[in-house]
């Protein structure tokens, strides 16, 4: 093979130069209309990912206010039990202190208030039964003098 003469070089380096050329152009033009494409479509992209967004935050503040929820129902329904074993608690103490406290004025001869009610109700048949008799007595005296009244007003006419 021959050597290729200095124009044909020169040629080949022209040519080699002119495509290299016209590949930059062609990757400069397609990187032009890639930017073009993205500009378009970057904007329906980002609407599309802004709704996407506002989507997911929606759904986010949904479930947090549901956990939130369901953790105020938790320390409610706590709160309840809590309450109730307090009251529980109270209630139990404030037996032994009523049962210490009778104990203690039973053996001072204190009488219990069942005790005192029943002396109530005791004093209360008693006046009943007091009030029977003192009205029975003043209507048979009653009786009797007006049966004197007229056996004396007989005896005038």
């Amino acid at each position: 093979m021959a050597a290729p003469s200095k124009s044909q070089k020169t040629h080949d380096n022209a040519a080699f130069t002119a495509n290299v050329k016209d590949s930059a152009q062609q990757i400069w033009l397609a990187g032009l209309g890639a930017f073009t494409k993205a500009q378009e479509e970057g904007t329906r992209v980002f609407d599309a990912l802004v709704k996407e967004g506002t989507a997911m935050q929606r759904k986010t503040h949904q479930a947090a206010e549901d956990k939130l929820s369901e953790a105020a129902q938790r320390m409610t329904s706590m709160a309840q039990e809590m309450g109730s074993r307090a009251t529980g608690q109270w209630d139990k103490l404030e037996s032994i202190f009523e049962e210490r406290v009778a104990k203690a004025l039973h053996r001072l001869g204190m009488p219990s208030a069942a005790e005192v009610q029943a002396l109530r109700a005791q004093v209360e048949a008693l006046n009943q039964t007091v009030k029977t008799l003192t009205a029975k007595p003043r209507a048979s005296a009653t009786a009797s003098a007006k049966k004197v009244a007229r056996k004396s007003s007989r005896v005038t006419k």
